[in-house]
């Protein structure tokens, strides 16, 4: 059974005077039967719990730096009414007894925690985002990963791949700023993707060669029409062939054969979020990867690949960097798009060989 939380927060001029104002609250807490325990906190305001015979627990906390909070939980059968009443009728208290010494008051909508439907997603940048999302469409583990295919009324279906969202049938934005924003021609060329299981490129893209997880491919063949059509449907047609493959060894024998192509899209991962030591071999192995698809690029090529939020500025300078110790020197250029179902700013790169 999921739980339902509230928040109230009252920021103060000065710090409340804690013994008036826990007491003019205490008839509310007593008409709703609830039992106070008061906590010890080592000298750090007033913190107690108020529990009720339905399951409702209330938690009120007054600082001595001017925040006083309420956090209220309830069951998800609660009654709502009843419990956003309660939680009107201590605002309104609270405003009273705290007049002319208020600054701002905030309250937010409640967070539904262990739901059967996972609304929340993290940011790439650490801000947790409530989406519109009301089923889950495909729910599957591979040998790689967790892939989840979720329903928002916003953005149609989206993937989410070990909880991080990866693309939805509404992000062509994500789509067009991979392959060059449209300012490519990539009729008669020779395309390589590293990725794109979701195949929003593969349905854009011409002459291609893909390496992907078979059962991203199953899934999005099915739930992400929108976004790949029907390119997904047989994984070799007259301009394309899709590989289930590890493209690492793909790419070394390309190396050691000399093919060559015109541009490699990498949509195999963002560029990773810190340099803490778990996150190394991610950074391993993207420097890997681009030093390869260095090597299979001709001359003229161009490589695309994602990078990560526009906030995440040391990391990008990081990527950067990383674009400095290649086997071949390279120049490249930067675009900043929005993705919408990211709900934040994103950075695409463009590399090509100096």
């Amino acid at each position: 059974m999921a739980l339902r939380h509230y928040t109230l927060d009252f920021n103060l001029s000065a710090p409340a005077d804690c013994p008036t104002t826990v007491h003019g609250l205490q008839s509310i807490f007593q008409e709703q039967e609830m039992t106070e325990t008061v906590h010890d906190t080592e000298g750090h305001g007033y913190l107690a719990t108020f529990i009720g015979k339905n399951g409702r627990l209330v938690i009120l906390r007054v600082t001595a730096h001017g925040l006083l909070t309420i956090d209220l939980q309830c069951c998800e059968g609660d009654n709502i009414v009843q419990v956003e009443n309660l939680l009107n009728t201590l605002e309104e208290k609270l405003r009273s007894l705290l007049h002319g010494n208020i600054k701002r008051v905030k309250r937010l909508p409640a967070l539904t925690r262990g739901a059967a439907v996972d609304r929340y997603w993290p940011t790439a940048d650490g801000r947790l985002v409530e989406y519109d999302i009301d089923r889950v469409v495909y729910d599957e583990d591979s040998a790689y990963q967790n892939i989840k295919i979720m329903h928002s009324q916003q953005f149609g279906n989206i993937l989410i791949l070990n909880g991080d969202v990866n693309l939805s049938e509404s992000d062509l934005p994500y789509t067009q700023a991979i392959m060059g924003r449209g300012q490519e021609n990539y009729a008669g060329k020779e395309v390589l993707i590293l990725g794109g299981g979701d195949g929003g490129i593969l349905a854009e893209a011409v002459k291609l060669n893909v390496y992907i997880d078979q059962m991203v491919i199953d899934g999005c063949r099915t739930h992400m029409r929108k976004a790949c059509g029907s390119v997904l449907d047989n994984l070799k047609g007259e301009c394309y062939q899709v590989l289930v493959e590890d493209c690492v060894p793909v790419l070394k024998k390309y190396v050691e054969e000399g093919k060559t192509f015109d541009y490699v899209i990498n949509d195999l991962t963002a560029v990773p979020i810190s340099t803490a030591p778990e996150e190394d071999s991610t950074w391993e192995f993207l420097q890997l990867i681009l030093d390869l698809s260095i090597k299979v690029l001709r001359p003229t090529g161009k490589y695309f690949t994602q990078g990560n939020s526009a906030n995440l500025t040391e990391t990008l300078a990081l990527y950067e960097e990383q674009l400095g110790r290649l086997s071949c020197p390279v120049d490249f250029s930067k675009e900043v798009v929005c993705v919408p179902s990211y709900m934040e700013l994103w950075v695409f790169y463009t590399v090509w060989k100096k």
